[in-house]
């Protein structure tokens, strides 16, 4: 363990020979500090196209240089599971979706930054989400997470046995985000609050557009009030739990900010028609990057 660094929890590893990071592409065997030591943000979404706009416009905005001939590339093209950018000190993911793929995803990136001595590092989930009682294009900076059961925590499963991880995101740091969200965005709802991640996007969200619902419309309805006004949820995704209870467990810093792109106490299927998904996602972008920027004091 590094102080003020990745807390990895496994003796194990200080025995291995070689460290293989199968999924991203790297192992212990290449110079992981000299590549990787630097890192001090870590943005996560679900698609390798919105991590390379991401890192792209970070490289343009911020005005970091790249060696001459060079262009950005996708550092974990050959593992052909996930994708990586990096942008000077900000390393750009696309995990999938679902838990399964960010858990096996944050074992690999944890070990990554932690044979890396990377310090003080900051993890960031940026994602696309449904919103209750908040119009399309509205940005949720998750203060609280529950799991598709109501509770603040992550099953995982150990042994056999389910082991539960609470989902903790430092409130100080979302409070940060949401007043340079507010900063940079004045015509943009920006909002602190709980977050339900499900483990499915149709029957586990409580739409009725699956190819199986067994529940009527007014079912879906009154769970999704209840969900809103007596729990505070505002926004439903697939990835929060799973993220903010491993970050937790490995003393990282992290936050989850999403983009609302539908109302599902209105709709359920994501039609774009108040805001296209592009707006919505720059809207996003704009926003981490403010934060980013103002945390390395770059450009100040």
């Amino acid at each position: 363990m590094l102080a003020d660094g990745v807390q990895i929890r496994n003796k194990g590893l200080d025995s291995m020979e070689v460290d293989t990071l199968y999924h991203i592409g790297f192992s212990t065997n290449q110079s992981l500090k000299e590549m990787f030591g630097d890192v001090r943000f870590v943005c996560m979404g679900g698609t390798a196209y919105r991590m390379e706009k991401l890192a792209r416009n970070i490289v343009r905005d911020f005005g970091i240089k790249l060696p001459t001939g060079t262009d950005l590339c996708d550092l974990s093209m050959h593992s052909h599971r996930y994708s990586m950018f990096k942008a000077g000190p900000v390393l750009c993911v696309g995990h999938g979706m679902g838990a399964p793929s960010v858990s096996i995803l944050l074992h690999e990136l944890f070990k990554l930054l932690y044979y890396a001595e990377a310090k003080d590092v900051i993890f960031i989930r940026m994602g696309t989400s449904g919103g209750l009682g908040l119009p399309p294009g509205s940005i949720v900076v998750s203060k609280k997470v529950i799991n598709e059961f109501g509770e603040t925590s992550h099953p995982f499963a150990v042994l056999g046995r389910r082991i539960d991880r609470p989902c903790v995101l430092p409130q100080d740091l979302a409070d940060e985000i949401i007043n340079v969200g507010r900063a940079v965005c004045p015509d943009v709802t920006v909002v602190g609050a709980t977050t339900m991640s499900a483990n499915d996007f149709y029957e586990g969200q409580a739409r009725l557009d699956g190819a199986f619902c067994d529940y009527t419309a007014a079912c879906k309805q009154a769970f999704l009030s209840e969900l809103h006004s007596e729990r505070g949820v505002t926004n439903i995704e697939m990835e929060s739990s799973v993220f903010s209870a491993m970050c937790h467990h490995a003393g990282i810093k992290a936050a989850v900010v999403c983009v609302t792109i539908v109302e599902r106490l209105q709709e359920d299927q994501i039609t774009c028609r108040a805001i296209s998904l592009d707006e919505a996602q720059m809207r996003l972008q704009s926003i981490v990057m403010a934060f980013i920027k103002e945390k390395l004091h770059w450009g100040l």
